[in-house]
């Protein structure tokens, strides 16, 4: 193994000897290195015009191209693939690599692992008519949205797994279908809430008991619209949103915006 290198300025210092006519042997006593080193330093100069570091192609790679590209592949078509299961299939090839080269190799191909966001499911349908109720939307005004009452019914778990799940994406892809857990509005240990909110701030929250039916919506809407309304000073004049729920566009619900002259998007 060789010693720790010589100065640029010791480099220089034997091509200058060797220009006014100095010997191999000559340089290594006056410099006090050994006669290979010399003749090394020389013949680098002689054939790059240069004594200093050129660049270096560094420890060869433990795995091979083939390989890879299939870790990269892998990961790229099984996001939640996790460095365990990478590793054995590297293994099973006959290339056996700590878990920190395969996280390097992913690294420089632009995959990171990184926590799966939790997105409600959508099926094709449903995406296809958020796109289309966004485009029809495009046109509206920033004082437009400021009339408007959010709403929507949300699920908070009380016991279940929320455990963390990480995923190997690329910057800017955290919403891609592929890389997010779906989420449902059904199961045990939770609890049910209506809500609503503005840009002006947040309404009423309401706990919902049991099964929700139209009845029991209109209850709510009944006792906590109006009055959020009023406490985020929207106006008489302001648009309530809800989802297409069957529960929200029930006949005898549509039937009391109606009779309460609310503009519902």
């Amino acid at each position: 193994m060789k010693n720790k290198e010589h100065t640029r300025q010791v480099r220089d210092t034997v091509v200058k000897k060797f220009n006014t006519g100095f010997g191999y042997k000559k340089i290594s006593q006056a410099l006090n290195i050994p006669r290979s080193t010399v003749q090394a330093i020389i013949l680098k100069w002689k054939e790059y015009q240069t004594t200093a570091n050129l660049p270096r192609p560094g420890r060869p790679s433990k795995l091979s191209a083939h390989t890879r590209r299939r870790l990269i592949r892998d990961a790229a078509k099984r996001p939640m693939i996790t460095l365990d299961e990478l590793q054995r299939s590297t293994a099973e090839v006959g290339d056996s690599v700590h878990r920190t080269t395969i996280s390097r190799i992913l690294h420089k191909s632009g995959l990171y692992g990184r926590v799966a966001r939790r997105k409600p499911f959508l099926k094709d349908i449903h995406k296809k008519c958020c796109l289309k109720f966004a485009t029809s939307h495009l046109g509206d005004t920033p004082n437009m949205w400021k009339k408007v009452l959010w709403s929507d019914e949300t699920k908070i778990e009380l016991f279940g797994n929320n455990a963390k799940r990480y995923v190997w994406r690329k910057s800017n892809t955290a919403h891609h279908s592929e890389h997010t857990i779906p989420t449902v509005k059904h199961g045990g240990g939770s609890i049910m809430v209506w809500a609503c909110f503005s840009s002006a701030g947040t309404g009423k929250m309401v706990k919902i008991d049991g099964k929700m039916d139209g009845a029991k919506y209109r209850t709510i809407l009944e006792e906590n619209l109006m009055e959020s309304a009023k406490d985020l000073r929207l106006g008489r004049r302001f648009v309530f949103q809800q989802d297409n729920d069957p529960i929200h566009k029930a006949k005898s619900t549509m039937e009391w915006f109606k009779n309460k002259h609310i503009q519902v998007l």
